[in-house]
């Protein structure tokens, strides 16, 4: 069930209606201030204008993420299958493997 949630984002409270718990959507608040002080530290930018930055700077953090994210699920789906080879391998070997000899005189 969505909760409301009141943030402060440079001093100003917004009140959020989420599913997820407070403390990620305080995690997220802090995010935006952070990328907002980033945006906004020693320039004199407008408010919308650092918003717009900072924006483009949390963007390129998750498009980075994603490309990383990508990267390892390919280099996860190689090492599965790499292994279902090696597997197939391993079992079709054993199947044609000779039986042991028998004893002398059976």
């Amino acid at each position: 069930m969505a909760t409301p949630i009141t943030v402060v984002i440079r001093n100003q409270q917004y009140r959020i209606v989420a599913e997820e718990d407070e403390g990620y959507i305080l995690a997220c608040a802090e995010m935006v201030n952070k990328a907002l002080d980033e945006a906004l530290g020693g320039t004199t930018l407008s408010l919308a204008d650092g918003a717009v930055l900072a924006a483009m700077n949390l963007a390129d953090r998750c498009c980075k993420e994603r490309q990383v994210t990508d990267n390892l699920r390919a280099q996860l789906k190689e090492a599965l299958d790499e292994n279902a080879r090696l597997s197939k391998e391993m079992g079709d070997k054993r199947k044609r493997k000779p039986a042991a000899p028998k004893g002398e005189g059976e």
